[in-house]
């Protein structure tokens, strides 16, 4: 999990971890997603898929996101890649147009579970697990 920072500077990005009460996996995502940001993306996903591969659903929370740059598309493919490698949904709540469109454009909002928001994630209700 990456050291919070202050999400309203340019180039930050916050991740932190959830589990719903269905056993999901989720990683809130806020701030900018570039070049510079983006390996904290990859740090954090990558951690959360090899740390209980038995999860069927992974999410991740962008809602919190203003800017998803092709670094940042790159990440998430890949993240895409290795949870069907393992078995599993990767499911993004894709919030506003920032992450929307970037998906949308590059054909890759197909590789994905898309929601509205987090309630409708399979499992509900969530509880944060740091």
């Amino acid at each position: 999990m990456s050291v919070p920072q202050d999400s309203t500077r340019p180039g930050t990005l916050v991740t932190r971890q959830e589990r719903h009460s269905s056993g999901a996996a989720v990683v809130w995502v806020s701030g900018e997603i570039d070049t510079l940001t983006a390996p904290a993306l990859d740090e954090a996903l990558t951690a959360l898929l090899a740390a209980d591969p038995t999860d069927g659903v992974v999410g991740v929370e962008l809602s919190g996101v203003g800017f998803l740059a092709s670094s940042g598309l790159a990440v998430l493919i890949r993240a895409a890649h290795q949870a069907r490698a393992q078995g599993r949904d990767l499911h993004l709540v894709a919030g506003g147009r920032a992450v929307a469109r970037p998906l949308q454009v590059t054909g890759s909002d197909r590789l994905f579970t898309l929601h509205d928001d987090l309630s409708t994630l399979p499992g509900g209700a969530s509880s944060q697990v740091d």
